[in-house]
């Protein structure tokens, strides 16, 4: 049976021996109302007590109000400091400019609000000396479910390891808000996105290809293609070697 308690020990430890090694004062999150953030944030708050969540709400209702209303929900089972940072202004007046330079198709549009976000984090991290913590997962990470530069941006992850079903077994144990755990999981990007509607695929069955090695063929097709689509996401950075 696996060992919570050692377990979340180990990640605070973690976190803990960071903090002292950077020298930072605390700690930044961003606090969408999600699973992964829900988990990064307990962590965090355990390690440090200077952690602070940040609530960044952009375009889709689904940020202003069920999202929302999660993150606060965590943040004060779980005593930790909250401030809300509206971008939508920020995108609306970005894509005016941008617009007015090319065409920006729907993909481009909805990666501006997660890489706003680590703007955020980090333009408030700089200002109060905070390291910014990462909130992806394992099972996102090996598809590249996540945004270059965004959400894949950060000082450290204390999650990075876990798949999403182990991300939500640990929610569980921790006893972390009902509303974050049942909900389904959404970035939120637009209204009525899902991750799963827009992978094509379960959770479920992205992390049995994980962890056993074997998952059904048409759900294993889409993954490993989403695999190599991403390796660029996974990769250092490409520079010229003159060898």
């Amino acid at each position: 049976m696996r060992d919570y308690k050692s377990e979340f020990e180990n990640r605070v430890a973690f976190v803990k021996r960071l903090l002292d090694e950077s020298g930072a004062k605390g700690i930044v999150f961003g606090n969408s109302g999600g699973k992964d953030s829900a988990l990064v944030g307990i962590i965090c708050k355990a390690a440090c007590d200077n952690t602070v969540g940040i609530i960044m709400p952009c375009s889709s209702r689904r940020n202003y109000e069920i999202d929302a209303r999660d993150g606060e929900e965590l943040a004060r089972q779980f005593n930790i400091e909250t401030r809300v940072v509206d971008i939508s202004p920020v995108k609306e007046a970005l894509l005016r400019q941008v617009s007015a330079a090319a065409e920006v198709n729907k993909m481009a549009d909805v990666n501006i609000a997660p890489r706003l976000r680590m703007t955020t984090l980090y333009a408030i991290a700089a200002s109060e000396g905070r390291l910014v913590a990462g909130t992806g997962n394992r099972s996102e990470a090996y598809v590249g479910y996540y945004t270059k530069w965004g959400d894949g941006a950060h000082d450290f992850n204390p999650i990075s390891d876990l798949t999403a079903t182990e991300v939500f077994e640990f929610l569980r144990y921790l006893d972390a808000p009902a509303g974050i755990i049942d909900k389904a999981p959404s970035a939120g990007l637009f209204d009525g996105q899902t991750d799963e509607d827009e992978m094509g695929f379960k959770y479920a069955e992205l992390d049995e290809l994980l962890l056993t090695g074997h998952t059904n063929d048409r759900a294993a097709a889409i993954i490993e293609r989403m695999h190599r689509n991403s390796a660029h996401k996974r990769s250092p950075i490409r520079t010229f070697d003159k060898g």
